[in-house]
């Protein structure tokens, strides 16, 4: 899938989708860092996608940066509430809970 997705990306296919697709399976292929790229871009091309907030800072978690994944959580949280997207907003606000125990 990866594959397929970066080959779109090559021929100047872009989108906040494709993006999120290719975060996602950097993130589940365990290449936080590639995956954040991706997921940072997404919500630079939409700013509004909640999920996208939700995963980036997942795979900033996941590569080291917990204030990266901090910022990531609230802007998300603030766009979840914007649009009365309920469960991402729970998500993020458990995460920012658990990450602040864990700093």
């Amino acid at each position: 899938m990866l594959e397929s997705l970066e080959k779109m990306l090559a021929q100047g296919v872009d989108s906040p989708l494709l993006r999120f697709g290719l975060g996602k399976g950097y993130l589940d292929a365990g290449d936080a860092p590639r995956a954040a790229e991706h997921l940072r871009r997404c919500v630079e091309l939409d700013p509004n996608y909640s999920a996208a907030w939700k995963l980036l800072g997942k795979a900033l978690q996941a590569a080291g940066d917990p204030d990266g994944a901090r910022l990531a959580w609230e802007l998300g949280l603030e766009v979840a509430e914007r649009r009365g997207d309920r469960q991402a907003e729970k998500e993020m606000t458990v995460f920012l809970k658990r990450l602040g125990r864990q700093h």
